[in-house]
């Protein structure tokens, strides 16, 4: 119960939580195929099936929904990556078989969250006219927080004995785990606009997973 002179916030009810979350994914739609700019409220409001009104009713200008969608995207796909990184971690024992199990999955997330990706390809194109405060909060719950994750899980193998990786090198490690298996896709795909063959896609990835053990696999007795 609010005290005395405070507002109590009410939960949204189940018809506005709904027209909310059908804002949310047409706007995910508009921004990640116009960016930030060029993306229109009307645009947004069809794509969605509401007026212009119900929009700024709910995220008050283009700048509150773009900031709403893209945490509330960013959101999902950290706890998806997460989620990942604990699955294929929890059965780490063959670090180059295991390792290459989980790239395979973890650069192929453009494909399981497409819109997501296209909006962070579209956040790179407009990084310079998007407001500062959005791309660090995006930045702190989206990329850092997966890397945050990752990071713990290649400390836990070093210590099992599996990983060349101690506190010295863990932070260079997250950074080339990303580098060696995603650059390399990303380059070739165009941040991931363009498919690619999957004998490539393949290629690709293990190049990376036989680069980044070449720096931090454990010698084979």
């Amino acid at each position: 119960m609010a005290k005395q002179g405070e507002t109590e916030q009410k939960p949204l009810r189940k018809g506005m939580l709904e027209k909310r979350q059908a804002i949310l994914k047409g706007a995910r739609a508009v921004f990640g195929r116009d960016g930030y700019t060029r993306a229109s409220i009307d645009a947004i409001a069809a794509e969605a099936g509401v007026s212009s009104r119900t929009l700024y009713n709910h995220f008050g200008d283009k700048e509150g929904l773009f900031r709403a969608v893209l945490m509330d995207s960013s959101v999902a796909v950290t706890t998806a990556q997460q989620a990942l990184l604990e699955r294929h971690f929890h059965k780490f024992r063959d670090p180059e078989a295991d390792l290459y199990d989980l790239a395979v999955e973890w650069v192929g997330g453009t494909e399981t969250h497409p819109e997501h990706f296209a909006l962070v390809r579209q956040i790179i194109a407009e990084a310079s006219r998007l407001p500062l405060d959005v791309l660090r909060e995006w930045q702190r719950i989206g990329p850092k927080a997966t890397r945050a994750a990752l990071r713990g899980h290649l400390l836990e193998a070093g210590r099992a004995g599996l990983l060349a990786i101690d506190e010295e090198n863990a932070d260079r490690a997250t950074r080339h785990w990303a580098l060696f298996t995603a650059g390399a896709v990303q380059t070739e795909s165009a941040q991931g606009a363009l498919p690619l063959e999957p004998e490539v896609f393949e290629r690709l990835v293990r190049e990376g997973v036989e680069l980044f053990l070449g720096l931090y696999g454990k010698p084979q007795s």
